[in-house]
C-alpha cells in the first residue's frame, strides 16, 4: 500500500556513475576514504562501463587524473591526455548506448589544485581559464564525450565552453552546467580520489559559492542559462536542497545534484560502526534529493543501487 501511494520514486535511469580513470596504473587502485570507489586504469574502466550497462544504468562522468601536472593543466585539453584516450576508447566500446559525460574542471590536472589559471598573485584568472575550458571542451567533444560538465564556476564559462563547441562542429553536445557549486567541505574524499591538494592549504572560496547563501545561487543559475546552459547542476545536493528545490522552481531545464564524495562518505562510514541502516540511508537520501526537484543524480551510490536497492523498503 505504501508503495502504492508513495509520491517519490528512484529510478536507475535517473542516476550517473562517476568514474575515475588515472594514467600509467595497470590495476585499479582503491581511494581509502570512499569504500567502494577506485581510481581505474583504463581497462577496469572499460569493464565497469560495461557491467553498469549490463545493469541498466545509462549515463557515466568522467575524471581523468594524469601522471604529470603543471601549473596551467595542459594536460587536461591535450589529445592524448587520460580523459580524451579514455573517451575515445569507452566510445568505441558504448557507442550512443551510455551517455558519456566527461567532467571539465581542470584541478585535476593543476599542480596547485586550483580549477584554473593562477596569476602573479596566486589567484585563478578567471578570464585566461576560459581558453582553457574551451579548448578542453572541444578536445573532449573530439575524442567522444556526448556531454561536458563544466564545474569551475568560472564566469561566462558556459559561453564560452558553448561558442568553442559550435565552432569546432559540435552544436549538438549539451552543457551541463555547475550553475550552482558551494565552497563546501564536503569534497574532501573527492580530492583523494583525485590526488588533488589545494597549493598553501588555500580552498576555493574566491570562485566558488558562499554555502550561507540561497538567494545567490538563482543569480548564478539565472546566468548559466542565459549563456545557454542545458542543464544545471546544484553541488552539493543533500546539504542544499532547498537550493535544489529553488532552482527547479525556477528555471524550465533539467536539473541535476551531485550527491558528493563526502555525503556518500559518511553513510558508508557510519554503516561501517552499525550507527545506521545505511542502505535505507543511502535509498533516503536519494529519494529527498529527486523529491526536491533534481530529475539527475550524480552518485557514488549508482552501481549499489543498480544491483538491487530499488528493493529496499
Amino acid at each position: 500500500m505504501r508503495d502504492l501511494v508513495a509520491e517519490t520514486r528512484v529510478n536507475v535511469q535517473d542516476l550517473v556513475a562517476p568514474l575515475f580513470v588515472r594514467e600509467s596504473v595497470d590495476d585499479p587502485v582503491p581511494v581509502s576514504s570512499l569504500p567502494g570507489v577506485v581510481q581505474h586504469s583504463l581497462d577496469s574502466l572499460r569493464r565497469e562501463v560495461y557491467e553498469l550497462a549490463e545493469l541498466g544504468v545509462r549515463s557515466v562522468m568522467l575524471f581523468g587524473i594524469p601522471k604529470h601536472k603543471d601549473a596551467t593543466g595542459s594536460s587536461s585539453c591535450a589529445s592524448n591526455g587520460i580523459a580524451q584516450v579514455a573517451l575515445e576508447k569507452l566510445r568505441a566500446d558504448v557507442g550512443d548506448d551510455v551517455v558519456l559525460i566527461s567532467d571539465l574542471c581542470v584541478c585535476e590536472y593543476t599542480d596547485h589544485g586550483h580549477c584554473g589559471i593562477l596569476d602573479e598573485y596566486g589567484m585563478v584568472n578567471n578570464d585566461a581559464t576560459l581558453g582553457l575550458y574551451a579548448a578542453t571542451a572541444v578536445a573532449q567533444a573530439d575524442a567522444g564525450a556526448h556531454m561536458v560538465a563544466p564545474s569551475g564556476m568560472m564566469d561566462g564559462q558556459v559561453a564560452a565552453i558553448r561558442s568553442a563547441l559550435d565552432r569546432a562542429g559540435h552544436n549538438e553536445i549539451p552543457i551541463m552546467a555547475y550553475g550552482s557549486k558551494y565552497a563546501s567541505g564536503l569534497y574532501g574524499p573527492f580530492r583523494e580520489a583525485v590526488n588533488v591538494n589545494i597549493s598553501g592549504g588555500g580552498d576555493r572560496a574566491g570562485y566558488q559559492q558562499d554555502w550561507r547563501n540561497g538567494r545567490e545561487a538563482l543569480v548564478e543559475v539565472a546566468d548559466d542559462v542565459a549563456q545557454g546552459a542545458d542543464i544545471i547542476m546544484v553541488k552539493p545536493a543533500v546539504t542544499y536542497l532547498d537550493v535544489i528545490a529553488e532552482v527547479r522552481a525556477a528555471i524550465d531545464l533539467p536539473v541535476a545534484a551531485f550527491h558528493v564524495s563526502g555525503e556518500y562518505a559518511m553513510i558508508m562510514a557510519a554503516a561501517a560502526n552499525g550507527w545506521i541502516d545505511g542502505d535505507l540511508v543511502a535509498l533516503e537520501q536519494l529519494t529527498a534529493i529527486k523529491r526536491a526537484g533534481a530529475g539527475i543524480i550524480l552518485t557514488y551510490l549508482t552501481r549499489w543501487f543498480a544491483e538491487g536497492a530499488q528493493g529496499i523498503s
